[in-house]
């Protein structure tokens, strides 16, 4: 037997920041070559849904229901890669001319966050967060003068998702990587197929690839 304590040396972890964002657009049902997206500085990941719904039989609770989980989130950023365009319902009509109001790409997202702990801060490690069929709604875009004190107009959309299918799971838009929770050289492999090589495009490999990549070992939780 052993006694619960609490906020031992090393265990006081926390998560941080947003970098190393990759945009994936889909073309023709297949993700397409990824392009980093520069300027990105938030990646809100909403999940909505799995609400309880009572029933009841013999004057008491019977069971309860729980309606369908979804994902969403909103991407908060200074500007967005060419690439983004189509997921933004924009199209070239000639070169630097673009109509609004077109049809709206969907796309895939990976980013990174930094999971930090007492001892060693930033550096202990981080987490992949790898997002699949999304789709951009219309977003304000506000234009202000400048003046004595600059700003940048700012820019964010929010999104919707639509699951892929993950063998002997429920179908999911999202996966999340543990650096701290994986082997390193099975991570490296998949990140040098995520943000591409010298040799190979980037490209966003859907779960059951990345579970083959990672390995089948069960699940420490």
């Amino acid at each position: 037997m052993s006694k619960l304590s609490w906020d031992q040396t090393g265990e006081r972890e926390y998560e941080t920041g947003i970098e190393q964002v990759a945009l994936f657009p889909m073309t023709n049902g297949a993700y397409g070559d990824g392009v980093a997206w520069n300027g990105v500085t938030a990646l809100n990941i909403t999940p909505s849904g799995a609400e309880p719904t009572p029933l009841y039989a013999n004057n008491r609770k019977y069971l309860t229901l729980m309606s369908v989980e979804e994902l969403g989130g909103t991407i908060e950023a200074y500007m967005y890669p060419d690439e983004f365009k189509a997921c933004n319902g924009e199209a070239a009509i000639t070169n630097g001319v673009y109509l609004g109001q077109q049809t709206r790409k969907t796309f895939g997202l990976v980013g990174k966050s930094i999971i930090g702990n007492d001892t060693e801060l930033n550096a202990h490690g981080y987490k992949l967060h790898i997002i699949y069929g999304a789709l951009a709604s219309p977003s304000e875009q506000a234009h202000a003068t400048v003046n004595e004190s600059p700003e940048i107009d700012p820019m964010s959309w929010e999104f919707t998702t639509t699951p892929v299918e993950v063998n002997g799971y429920e179908p999911t838009s999202y996966v999340s990587i543990d650096s701290t929770k994986v082997d390193a050289e099975k991570l490296a492999a998949l990140e040098a197929i995520l943000y591409g090589t010298e040799e190979a495009e980037p490209r966003l490999p859907l779960p059951d690839e990345i579970a083959t990549i990672m390995g089948n070992e069960a699940a420490a939780g």
